[in-house]
């Protein structure tokens, strides 16, 4: 058999520069940790989350792909074992969830407080710091009111709100949209409607219309946030490895720090309180 050298030569080339680029690039991919949170709304529309994963790749050297859901669907999501870690705000759902087998341990991570929102002109006369008196007097005059309805951590304060102002009937206007936050929102601020939102992705909202912060300062609008690794007991596939580090991080001083310094127009959105 004849050779022609230089073509053969070109090919031993190109053959050779084809097994550096997959050497080079192909491992370090293979290799390339990832993990996949499922998430509230809230800290993805509040902007907290385009913020503190970039300072937890940089630190950690992992990847993160965040599914952002209401709280409800979120722990459902990590139920069916499609989640790694659950960065979630509902108290009580989140250690039913560890008490289920299928978080390893709840630590909790951040604050914030829930706010009610509604017209300036505030036609229900729903101003102060009782967040119960003003769900009462919505109720009473049938007045426009936007549920998300969709299980969240923030749908389920709000029926708790109700439920401590001992209404089963929410009144005429009460309607839910079963969406995130940002929608809820936008529903509120082109219909003039009252809506009870987290502060984060209020302060984060840019179409705002004629609303504004209406009840704010109960001490029952206090917002927990906390984090779960899944148990690979209930499903080996998760990467508990990767995951714990995130729940690690997290909580740690550096992760702390990186939730604190989240503002927007100079005033802070979460507070850290891991191990409080």
């Amino acid at each position: 058999m004849k050779f022609n050298l230089p073509n053969r030569r070109l090919a031993l080339v190109q053959m050779a520069v084809a097994a550096f680029i997959c050497g080079a690039n192909g491992p370090a991919q293979a290799q390339a940790e990832s993990i996949v949170i499922s998430s509230t709304t809230s800290t993805e529309q509040s902007g907290l989350f385009g913020h503190l994963m970039p300072a937890f790749t940089q630190a950690t050297g992992i990847a993160t792909k965040v599914v952002a859901l209401g709280t409800g669907q979120a722990l459902d999501m990590a139920r069916r074992g499609d989640a790694d870690v659950v960065f979630v705000h509902d108290q009580v759902a989140e250690e039913k969830f560890v008490a289920e087998g299928f978080g390893l341990q709840r630590l909790p991570v951040m604050y914030n407080d829930f706010v009610l929102i509604g017209p300036k002109a505030d036609p229900a006369a729903t101003k102060g710091s009782d967040i119960v008196d003003a769900l009462k007097k919505l109720a009473a005059g049938n007045t426009a009111f936007v549920s998300r309805g969709d299980k969240s951590g923030t749908h389920a304060a709000e029926l708790r709100f109700w439920k401590l102002a001992g209404l089963e009937a929410k009144g005429g206007g009460y309607r839910e949209c079963g969406c995130g936050m940002g929608p809820a929102l936008n529903i509120a601020a082109s219909t003039g409607a009252y809506v009870l939102a987290d502060r984060g992705t209020w302060l984060n909202f840019k179409n705002r219309a004629d609303l504004a912060v209406l009840v704010e300062g109960d001490k029952r609008l206090f917002n927990q946030y906390g984090v779960m690794v899944v148990n690979p007991a209930k499903h080996p596939h998760v990467k508990q490895a990767a995951a714990q580090k995130f729940a690690d991080w997290v909580t740690s001083s550096a992760g702390q720090a990186a939730i604190a310094s989240y503002k927007i127009g100079g005033e802070q959105l979460f507070f850290p309180n891991a191990g409080k």
